[in-house]
């Protein structure tokens, strides 16, 4: 499908990346860009059609996807990171935060949409994904859980919605230069280059995007990666354990 002429709605568009895919949809000639967020106040783009949603909330999605039946590019977009390890983390609050955000408001938004998507000649899904959803890092740990359960959600719905033509991307990255990885020290891709490789893949038909040389190692290497990704990240947690004892 065509960017350019489609009707997209993005999840977390208020900030960060969610932003950056509404502004650039805009650019790329969009015919219309509904903007979804908690608050639509804070949806600010020009061109963007602000959109009341909290993906977590099962009856508003349903509202949204019967008052936007023009849409055929959903950008699952909205997110939530915790920093929640699975053991040392003092209740299991924040992981469940992230499972019924990153995991189960998705799905919902993924059901919900999927027959307005059928109804327009099938269009295209876009999941907002990790490098975590293939490895576990302490740090997130349970982020990490919510990504990869999303990974297998992506792949599950491309296979059920193949019939309708519904394409579905899979988008992975590391450190992403928003607000999320404000205190992270290390390299960053930018958010226009995550929006011009998905919106690359979605005119391409291409079901997913390692977006950046860190993803991509950690995908290339999962065949050995008790041998290429845990030592290291073990070394850098044991380290990270020492410093605070």
């Amino acid at each position: 499908m065509k960017i350019a002429g489609s009707v997209a709605l993005v999840t977390g568009a208020n900030r960060g990346l969610g932003q950056v895919y509404a502004r650039e949809l805009v650019r790329a000639g969009a015919a219309k860009v509904y903007g979804a967020a908690r608050n639509p106040d804070q949806v600010t783009e020009p061109g963007v059609t602000p959109i009341a949603l909290d993906i977590t909330d099962a009856q508003r999605v349903t509202e949204v996807a019967g008052q936007c039946t023009d849409v055929s590019l959903l950008l699952n977009n909205a997110g939530v990171l915790k920093y929640s390890t699975f053991i040392g983390a003092p209740s299991l609050d924040g992981a469940r935060l992230e499972m019924e955000t990153n995991y189960f408001g998705t799905l919902s938004m993924c059901r919900a949409f999927a027959p307005v998507l059928a109804a327009n000649g099938g269009g295209a899904i876009v999941n907002m994904l990790s490098v975590t959803s293939f490895y576990t890092n302490p740090f997130d740990a349970s982020y990490g859980a919510s990504k990869a359960a999303g990974w297998s959600l992506a792949n599950g719905v491309r296979l059920e919605l193949h019939h309708q033509g519904t394409l579905v991307v899979a988008v992975h990255a590391g450190f992403i230069d928003t607000d999320m990885a404000a205190l992270v020290d290390a390299p960053k891709i930018s958010p226009e280059s995550v929006a011009e490789q998905v919106f690359a893949a979605v005119e391409a038909g291409q079901v997913e995007v390692l977006a950046d040389e860190r993803t991509r190692f950690v995908k290339a290497s999962l065949p050995r990666d008790q041998e290429l990704i845990y030592p290291p990240v073990q070394e850098f947690w044991d380290s990270a354990l020492k410093g605070t004892s």
